[in-house]
C-alpha cells in the first residue's frame, strides 16, 4: 500500500485513539501502510523511546484527584514538570481517567497498577499510556502514589479538595450517614496537617525522640517537677501532630476528637475517627 492510503479519517482516528499531533499520527500511518494496528504499535514505540528521555526530569508540580463510586474512594497523585502543563485539559483529562481506573480495578500497589491493560485501550498498560501524554505533552509526567478507601458499611467517608487539586484529604468515621461530618473532618485535615490519628499510632521511636529533646530543654531544673514538665511538652506535641487531639479550627474550645464524639451524639451516634489521608501535590 502507498501512503495515498492514508486518508485525513485515518489520522484523526489515531490522533483520537493516541492524543499524539497529527503529523506523528501521519508519519505513523505512512510506516505501517494505513494499519491502524501497527501505526499505534509504532507510536508506541516511539513514545517510549520519547519519553526515556524526560523520565529523569524533577516532577515538582502536580495534582491530587479522587473519584467515588458506590463501593470506593480511590485518589490519585500525578505529578508534571511545571504547573502550566498541570492545568493543560489533556493532562487533566489523563488524571480523571487514571483515578477512575484505580476505583475500577483497586491495585494492590502502584507497580501492579501500571502494568495493568488500560481499560479505555486494552492493547496498551497504563504505564505506556503514560508515555503517550510524555510524547504529546513534552514533559516528564508521574504516576506518584494511589490509594483505595473502600465504603464499608457502618462507615462515612468524607472528601475534601483545596487549592484545585494541590491538597486532598480524606477521612474515614466510625458511623454511617455521617459524610457531611467526615468532610467537616477532611477540611480540618487539609488545613492542620496532622501527621498520626492518635498517640497511640505514634511509633515509640519517634517519641523517644521527643522525650530526649525535651530532656534537653529540662537540664537543670529541680528534679521534683522535670516529669511534669517532660510530660506536659509530650503532651504538646500530642496536640500539635495528632488529628484527634489538635483543636478544631472551626471551634478551638474542643478537640477534633471531641467534636466529632459530640456532633455523633447529637445524631444518637457513636462516631469517631478510623482513617485519615491528606496529600499535597509534589511537595511531601
Amino acid at each position: 500500500m502507498s501512503s495515498s492510503i492514508v486518508t485525513p479519517a485515518l489520522v484523526k482516528e489515531l490522533r483520537e485513539r493516541t492524543g499524539v499531533g497529527m503529523g506523528k499520527c501521519k508519519e505513523a500511518l505512512d510506516q505501517s501502510s494505513g494499519n491502524m494496528e501497527e501505526a499505534i504499535a509504532f507510536l508506541r514505540k516511539a513514545g517510549m523511546m520519547s519519553a526515556a528521555k524526560k523520565e529523569g526530569r524533577t516532577t515538582k508540580e502536580g495534582t491530587v484527584i479522587a473519584f467515588q463510586t458506590n463501593d470506593v474512594v480511590a485518589v490519585a497523585e500525578v505529578d508534571a514538570e511545571t504547573d502550566f502543563v498541570v492545568k493543560n485539559d489533556r493532562f487533566q483529562e489523563f488524571c480523571n481517567n487514571i483515578v477512575q481506573e484505580v476505583a475500577l480495578k483497586r491495585p494492590a500497589s502502584l507497580e501492579a497498577f501500571l502494568q495493568q491493560p488500560y481499560s479505555k485501550d486494552p492493547l496498551i498498560t497504563i504505564d505506556q499510556y503514560r508515555s503517550l501524554l510524555i510524547q504529546t505533552i513534552g514533559e516528564n509526567i508521574q504516576i506518584r502514589r494511589i490509594e483505595v478507601f473502600p465504603k464499608n458499611n457502618g462507615q462515612s467517608v468524607g472528601v475534601y479538595s483545596h487549592l484545585g487539586g494541590k491538597i486532598l484529604s480524606v477521612v474515614v468515621l466510625e458511623g454511617a450517614g455521617e459524610e457531611q461530618l467526615a468532610k467537616e473532618v477532611a477540611m480540618h485535615v487539609a488545613a492542620a496537617f496532622p501527621q498520626y490519628l492518635s498517640p497511640e499510632e505514634i511509633p515509640q521511636e519517634v517519641i523517644q525522640m521527643e522525650k530526649d529533646i525535651a530532656a534537653e530543654q529540662v537540664k537543670g531544673k529541680p528534679a521534683n517537677i522535670i516529669e511534669k514538665i517532660l510530660q506536659g511538652k509530650l503532651n504538646a506535641f500530642y496536640d500539635q501532630c495528632c488529628l484527634t487531639q489538635q483543636k478544631y479550627i472551626r471551634d478551638d474550645s474542643v478537640s477534633v476528637g471531641e467534636y466529632v464524639k459530640k456532633q455523633g451524639s447529637s445524631h444518637g451516634k457513636d462516631v469517631r475517627i478510623l482513617r485519615f489521608l491528606r496529600w499535597m501535590a509534589g511537595k511531601e
